[in-house]
């Protein structure tokens, strides 16, 4: 058991925990439905009702970070609050509504010989899941991978340690009301950066896939040093491209929302390209708009021009995910230009363009190649619980097996199931 063993034995803890959640993997995988619901409903009753201290251990992780000089976004993600708490709830209710996907046939036909052939969703087995200062990836991961019928292993960020186990204990609590063993999700209980290497190596083969959410210093080192699959997105690099025939109220409803709602998640627009057949019409009122919401301007010398006292952007601006109330802006040639812009400078996050031209639209969506585009619609929907995917382990902006919000059909791999009749092969 965990608990007889020393915790600085960094190595012989993270192997035990892997055998555990390989071992509870295979319960998992065979689970029923009604399980895991029941696992996921009660973990969000015992959310509610230890609010308080969930609330009391996110207050001693504030505490602690107080006198380090944090970035305003880093403190924002890692802030809990009883709204915030309802709504790490309300997640997993949302969750165990999703139809659950393992079992479920993707595709199916019949070959000339009589063979029946069935593409059938299955687990991926064990997951590991390494976050930093977001205590709500503790539930949202924990969550969608019981739903996805996989095992995972949680390694939250060492500033939100007290909050990341004080939600931990909630979900255990739910695993066991439904008879699953409380090992389906485990939390590291320590914050010694050597657990993350140890996940990184995969755990003697114990761990499936990978899925780090963090800043880009920690999904570069997991990208590079991980010897299993990894789901990830180096950073949320997102473009909001206005058009001349963009509706003007709209498009400032829309681009303050993309930038305001909260500068400090990844899907918050970070560049703003305005048509330059639009710029005598829409920059000016949108600029003003953002800039009565506190928002700085970063923007190249022809909006400079005209509109004055702007703070002039940098070549760096072009590539930099500010998460902060920040925005580069410039003037492209329609959507020609915002579709260069956009190709050159992109993470391949998330996209929108603010148009009426439906040709304008048609380009956009064939030409970028995001994992997220949206027409007339901010870019804070891109996000898992917006897609009604329930919540989102994060949002991946690789090509392979998953891309854009990973939700729980993305959790899941496939098999082969051929029945027949007798038939040998000539």
């Amino acid at each position: 058991m965990l608990d007889k063993i020393a915790v600085s034995d960094i190595e012989q803890l993270m192997q035990a925990i892997g055998r555990n959640a390989k071992a509870a993997a295979r319960r998992l995988a065979t689970a029923s439905t009604d399980a895991k619901n029941t696992a996921l409903t009660a973990a969000a009753d015992a959310i509610i009702a230890a609010t308080p201290d969930i609330l009391a251990a996110n207050a001693q992780d504030l505490a602690a970070v107080a006198d380090k000089g944090l970035q305003p976004s880093f403190i924002d993600r890692l802030t809990l609050n009883e709204k915030r708490v309802a709504e790490m709830a309300e997640g997993l209710r949302a969750i165990a509504a999703l139809p659950d996907p393992v079992g479920s046939v993707i595709a199916a036909w019949e070959r000339p010989n009589g063979l029946k052939i069935e593409r059938v969703r299955t687990p991926l087995g064990v997951i590991g899941v390494i976050y930093e200062s977001r205590p709500n990836v503790t539930a949202d991961a924990g969550a969608l991978c019981l739903k996805a019928g996989n095992a995972v292993i949680l390694r939250g960020g060492s500033d939100s340690l007290h909050s990341s186990q004080a939600i931990h204990r909630c979900l255990s609590k739910g695993l066991a009301l439904a008879g699953l063993p409380e090992e389906a999700i485990q939390i590291v209980p320590v914050a010694d950066r050597s657990a993350v290497g140890a996940m990184l190596s995969g755990l003697d083969g114990a761990i499936d896939v990978i899925v780090p959410r963090g800043g880009k210093s920690l999904v570069a080192r997991v990208q590079t040093e991980a010897r299993v699959p990894v789901f990830a997105h180096l950073e949320g690099l997102c473009h909001i491209y206005v058009d001349a025939s963009a509706d003007l109220e709209m498009a400032v409803n829309v681009v303050v929302n993309a930038k305001m709602r909260r500068t400090g998640i990844c899907g918050a627009a970070e560049t703003l390209l305005v048509d330059q057949a639009a710029a005598d019409t829409h920059l000016k009122p949108i600029l003003e708009a953002l800039a009565t919401r506190g928002c700085e301007i970063r923007a190249s010398e022809e909006v400079r021009a005209r509109v004055p006292g702007l703070i002039p952007a940098t070549a760096e601006d072009w590539c930099t995910e500010y998460l902060e109330a920040i925005i580069s802006v410039t003037l492209v040639d329609g959507i020609e230009g915002a579709i260069r812009h956009i190709n050159t400078y992109s993470s391949n996050h998330t996209e929108a363009v603010l148009a009426e031209d439906p040709a304008v639209v048609a380009r956009f969506f064939n030409e970028i190649d995001s994992a997220i585009l949206l027409h007339n619609a901010s870019t804070q929907f891109a996000d898992g619980g917006e897609f009604g995917m329930g919540g989102e382990i994060g949002i991946s902006t690789g090509k392979m097996h998953a891309r854009g919000p990973v939700g729980v059909e993305q959790l899941t791999s496939f098999k082969y199931r051929v029945h027949g009749t007798g038939q040998t092969r000539p």
